[in-house]
């Protein structure tokens, strides 16, 4: 597609970017659905995409095995300064970041197309989106950004009339010479990855990987790493957070905010079906937030994504059926098995498990195979737009107003069911010290304790600690009209190991209970760590809970809270002299109140 765009800082940056990668030629995208299933017959035609004949327009990839999740230890924040990038962070200066990944660059497109991809992060037009253009060398990017994002000529419109935008270049690193065979996912070797941000300059630069947020780079590169450290100079949020509409039987609509860490079921919540009748549940995202204070004084959110690039794996009719349904048809699935009828399958997808199948690594699988037969870091790619119960606000330019923020994390002990917080201070301290019980999906020793502030330690563009003040400064300037914070754990468990809480949809009853708070329907004992609820306060018609299992559930353990302060305290000793000193006193105040 020819382009012709009146913006010279893109017509240079492209220009210099294809000099430097040297592709054998340069398409700018449009965004349309014939762009899109073009480039996926050719992908299907060369072999890289599986057609599914039993799921309309889906397709199925398989990456290579070292490519396989987003990198941790290879993604990069370039900061002037090594300590305004903070301890959570991988630090390399700009200079000798950007000199090694120019190096690589250097020819990497050579024998492949250069994709411009134009982007919106929310709805075009938003107050609250932001623009972004991606240059990439993968058609199987191209496509992902086609669901993930809004791609759209009509970027191309708004950069010429002046709009700013986030520059973004990435290259699967795997040049070809002629008449060399092209691997079916080619990439760069793992110490070749990089995956690096330049919040200064509001500049994303990736190599080597052509995975997920490795690749799709307004994912977590743009909507956090970099939105984060832009929002805190423009005086707004950018968080690692659902959104979800819920509907009271008189019709009253609340809109909560919450962030969890890894496999503490963030999307089912974000797609519950509330087991309350006359409770209504709709989703307006499922992994990221960006919110502004509207002229009203409240808090706006919008979900900046267009699609969900959800974890396949433990997903089913059982766990999660909204999202079953999202992905019936229209979606790109990566490294998912492939049955013999063509559909694909995952573990915990169905209870009776396929005699046969080709694993994600494209080969021939039975029950008795030692691997497992899909990636457990397996995904689905699907617009947020096919969701049965996504929001008819969901890409509202205005956002919505948010009435609560929910923290919590994988707790078998100590943290009980729901609490609420005493005042947004107190909050803030809830999310800055949120913790999980490590599991296979997270890094380290499964059950170890994990503190994960925010939900947002992989994820925070700058030093966390300056990260935590912007939080206190945006309650400061919220004041009264400021969202209630409360912390959940659906995970506590019975001496012998069981889970004392159903979970899933029934954690509409806990929502129930926070949305009477806010309405001053139902009051709160004080606790030493938060409000809880009162005894009958919670609705549990029709649950079959033993009332030994609720009292656990919210027992309060004070002997345990006291011996979890010294690693509270290790644990802000990390962010040095910016830890903000109303943090502090919140954990002398915890101390006292715990003895």
């Amino acid at each position: 597609m020819e382009v012709t765009v009146k913006n010279e800082k893109l017509n240079s940056w492209i220009k210099e970017i294809a000099e430097l990668c040297q592709p054998d030629s340069i398409y700018w995208c449009d965004g349309s659905k014939e762009e899109y299933d073009r480039l996926m017959a050719m992908m299907a035609a060369a072999g890289g995409a599986t057609v599914l004949t039993k799921r309309l327009n889906s397709f199925l990839f398989r990456t290579d095995p070292s490519d396989v999740a987003r990198v941790e230890d290879r993604t990069f924040i370039s900061t002037s300064s090594k300590d305004d990038a903070g301890p959570t962070n991988n630090w390399l200066s700009p200079a000798d970041l950007k000199k090694t990944m120019s190096g690589l660059y250097k020819g990497c497109m050579k024998g492949r197309t250069m994709y411009v991809i134009p982007f919106s992060m929310g709805p075009i037009g938003s107050p609250i989106s932001k623009l972004g253009v991606e240059v990439s060398d993968s058609p199987y990017v191209v496509c992902n950004m086609h669901m993930m994002t809004r791609v759209s000529s009509r970027i191309y419109d708004m950069l010429s009339a002046g709009e700013e935008f986030i520059p973004c270049l990435h290259s699967i690193g795997a040049p070809l010479e002629k008449g060399q065979k092209d691997a079916l996912w080619p990439c760069a070797p793992i110490d070749k990855k990089y995956i690096s941000h330049f919040p200064e300059e509001n500049l994303i630069w990736s190599y080597g990987s052509g995975y997920g947020g490795n690749a799709l780079l307004g994912k977590k590169c743009l909507a956090l790493r970099i939105a984060s450290a832009m929002a805190r100079r423009e005086g707004w949020m950018a968080e690692h957070m659902l959104i979800l509409r819920l509907t009271n039987p008189a019709g009253r609509q609340y809109h909560v905010a919450a962030a969890f860490p890894s496999a503490c079921g963030k999307t089912n919540l974000a797609m519950m079906t509330p087991t309350i009748p006359g409770w209504k549940c709709e989703c307006i995202g499922d992994d990221i937030a960006w919110m502004k204070i509207g002229a009203d004084g409240r808090l706006h959110a919008i979900n900046p994504e267009n699609g969900f690039f959800g974890v396949a794996p433990g997903t089913s009719y059982g766990t999660n059926p909204v999202a079953m349904d999202t992905v019936r048809e229209n979606v790109i699935f990566t490294n998912c098995a492939l049955t013999d009828d063509g559909d694909v399958w995952w573990e915990g997808m169905t209870d009776e498990v396929p005699a046969h199948l080709i694993d994600w690594k494209g080969r021939d699988w039975t029950p008795e195979s030692r691997e497992e037969a899909a990636h457990p870091n397996a995904r689905f790619t699907a617009r947020a737009a096919q969701c049965p119960v996504i929001c008819k606000d969901w890409e509202n330019p205005a956002g919505v107003p948010i009435d609560i923020f929910i923290f919590g994390g994988r707790r078998s002990g100590v943290v009980p069911l729901v609490s609420e917080a005493y005042n947004w201070d107190h909050g803030v301290f809830l999310g800055s010290t949120a913790a999980s019980e490590t599991t296979s999906a997270n890094i380290g020793a499964v059950g170890n304790l994990r503190r994960d502030p925010f939900a947002m330690k992989p994820f925070c563009g700058y030093h966390m600690g300056d990260y935590f003040r912007h939080w206190l400064d945006m309650g400061d300037r919220l004041g009264g009209k400021a969202p209630r914070i409360f912390y959940v754990n659906w995970f506590r468990k019975s001496q012998d190991g069981m889970f004392l809480w159903p979970g899933f949809s029934d954690n509409s009853r806990v929502l129930k209970w926070m949305c009477e708070r806010i309405d001053g329907k139902v009051g709160a004992r004080e606790t030493e760590i938060g409000l809880l609820p009162n005894d009958g306060d919670l609705d549990l018609s029709g649950l079959d809970v033993p009332e030994a299992s609720m009292k656990e559930l919210m027992r309060i353990d004070t002997a345990a809270w006291r011996d979890e302060l010294p690693d509270i305290e290790r644990h802000f000793a990390e962010f040095g002299n910016r830890i903000p000193e109303r943090l502090l006193q919140q954990l002398q105040e915890l101390k006292k109140r715990l003895g």
